[in-house]
């Protein structure tokens, strides 16, 4: 009888260890993005005033405050979280959302994309890694994204996996989908 107690604490344990794993996993590798336009928007780890003196930094010329409506977003578990349509027709501007990814949302990277005609002009990427593995995964695709995306039209742009980083290449898909929402001109 001491085994088959044994047994059954086992087996409950082994049920009681799916459950919690299922729980955690429930959201694995969903990627989400925020335009990072007011004081609670995505979770970049830098200040608010970093971002403005970033913004005003690679600002050469073209007026930032076009390309950067501060338009209310919400915040709810779907993939963007902009309340703007995409209309296929964009400001030229700077704009800068937070795609966040990973089994439990706890990595993220700040994309800062300059339109121009409605063309990705430039693309910065700042990495917010939880882990080793996730840093270079980060710094590999900051420096091959450019490349990739610079001088291409925003509209429809998506990326398949660059420089081998699959889930951050969701996360920036997941940018480019609120920047077309954040850069459209509403009719």
């Amino acid at each position: 009888m001491t085994e088959k107690n044994t047994l059954k604490k086992s087996a409950t344990l082994a049920a009681a260890g799916l459950v919690v794993a299922g729980a955690l996993l429930a959201g694995c590798g969903e990627s989400k993005a925020t335009p990072m336009d007011d004081a609670y928007a995505g979770n970049s780890g830098e200040t608010e005033k970093s971002q403005e003196e970033q913004s005003q930094s690679q600002s050469n010329g073209s007026d930032s405050s076009d390309g950067s409506d501060s338009g209310s977003s919400h915040n709810d578990s779907s993939t963007t979280t902009s309340d703007k349509k995409d209309t296929g027709n964009y400001k030229d501007g700077n704009y800068s959302i937070n795609g966040q990814y990973g089994p439990v949302g706890e990595d993220s990277i700040d994309v800062h994309l300059t339109i121009k005609d409605g063309n990705v002009e430039t693309v910065k990427i700042i990495g917010h890694p939880f882990t080793t593995i996730s840093k270079n995964h980060q710094d590999d695709f900051a420096k091959a994204i450019n490349g990739v995306v610079d001088g291409k039209p925003l509209k429809g742009l998506k990326v398949d996996k660059v420089a081998g980083a699959s889930w951050t290449s969701d996360a920036f898909n997941k940018a480019l989908e609120v920047a077309r929402q954040e850069a459209s001109i509403q009719e």
